[in-house]
Order: C-alpha cells, then sequence, then structure tokens
C-alpha cells in the first residue's frame, strides 16, 4: 500500500490557556476554533478523528461539516491525565515534582495521573488503526506520544518540540503489520506568535 498523509493539530486556544488541562474539558475559544478551520483549510484528509474534549471536538466537527465528511471521536487522542495537577498554572506545581516529571514522566508521573508510557499506548493503537489520509486535532501531549512512537525519539528529543495552538505536524505513513513508518513533512504553526 502506498503512504498516505495524517494531519495531528492541536486544538485552539482554550478560555482557560497555559493550564495543565490534561482531561479538563475546557471549551475552545472561538478564535482558537477558527485559527483550527483555517489552518485545515487547504489540507487533504478523507476524515476527521478527534478526542472528545471539546477544545478538540468543537472544531473537529465544524471542518467534519464544512466538508461533509465523517467525524469520529477517539478518547485515545485525549490528552495526557494530569491528575492532581489538573487546572493547575506549572508555576503551582511542586517546582521539584515538576522537574521530576520532565526528566522522567513514567517514574514522576503527576499524582494521580497517568503515566508517559501508557500515553503512548494508546496513541500506538490509534496510529495503528490509521488506513486514510485523516486529520486528528488532538492536544500538545498526544502529538508528542506519536512522534516518540513513529520515530523512537527519547523524552527530551519530543519535548524540544514547540507545538503551539492550533498548530498541524502532517507525517506520510506506510502501513505495515505494526506500527506504520513515518515522515514528518511539515509542521505549520508560527511558534514565535503570543
Amino acid at each position: 500500500m502506498s503512504g498516505f498523509c495524517v494531519h495531528l493539530m492541536r486544538h485552539g486556544a482554550p478560555v482557560t490557556p497555559q493550564l495543565l488541562l490534561g482531561h479538563a474539558d475546557a471549551p475552545p475559544l472561538p478564535a482558537g476554533t477558527q485559527l483550527c478551520l483555517a489552518r485545515a483549510a487547504p489540507l487533504a484528509f478523507a476524515r476527521v478523528i478527534s478526542s472528545d474534549l471539546s477544545r478538540a471536538s468543537v472544531p473537529a466537527r465544524q471542518i467534519a461539516d464544512l466538508r461533509t465528511i465523517p467525524h469520529a471521536i477517539d478518547t485515545r487522542w485525549r490528552e495526557l491525565d494530569f491528575g492532581n495537577w489538573t487546572g493547575l498554572a506549572a508555576s503551582e506545581v511542586d517546582p521539584a515534582a515538576y522537574a521530576r516529571f520532565w526528566d522522567d514522566p513514567d517514574a514522576a508521573a503527576p499524582p494521580g495521573g497517568e503515566r508517559w508510557s501508557d500515553l503512548k499506548k494508546r496513541v500506538a493503537a490509534a496510529l495503528r488503526e490509521l488506513d486514510q489520509p485523516t486529520l486528528i486535532i488532538t492536544h500538545g501531549g498526544a502529538m508528542r506520544a506519536a512522534m516518540a512512537v513513529l520515530f523512537h525519539m527519547e523524552n527530551r528529543q519530543v519535548w524540544a518540540f514547540d507545538l503551539p495552538y492550533s498548530c498541524v505536524l502532517t507525517l506520510r505513513l506506510w502501513p505495515d503489520s505494526g506500527l506504520p513508518t513515518a515522515q514528518i513533512v511539515n509542521l505549520t504553526g508560527d511558534p514565535c506568535a503570543a
């Protein structure tokens, strides 16, 4: 089978930006949704998949409706569960605990939250099912997890990617019997924008 493109889009800015939202269902700002629609306009895809959280599902539904193509919810594309840190700004989390999390998100997962390896497992399972050009509206953590599993990147490598709200990471996938092989085609989004 020949390769096909998959576009991973981070949801637009939520009404409560710069917080560790995780599984909290913060709605998107209208401007964030509009930027997602604008970024999707030049892309080619046959269906839309999104996280069930409204900051991802609202623009996904609108894009699918505009194109009259299918939209499916897949909870495997949710953000990492930040547990007790959900809804906090990074500055409100114990600095030592937060540093340990960034150094080793498996050994130092957020209290009551999800391990990084669990996020990677659910994203890997979702990637295995892709078989056609798709737009996936998801979250920064899930996008990084996809890069980690597809490109065998270490934590520090995926943290180095700036994935601003509404950015698009385009991948070309070649399915095989396991995880697809992949190539990064493009990353659209101005990391210098406010």
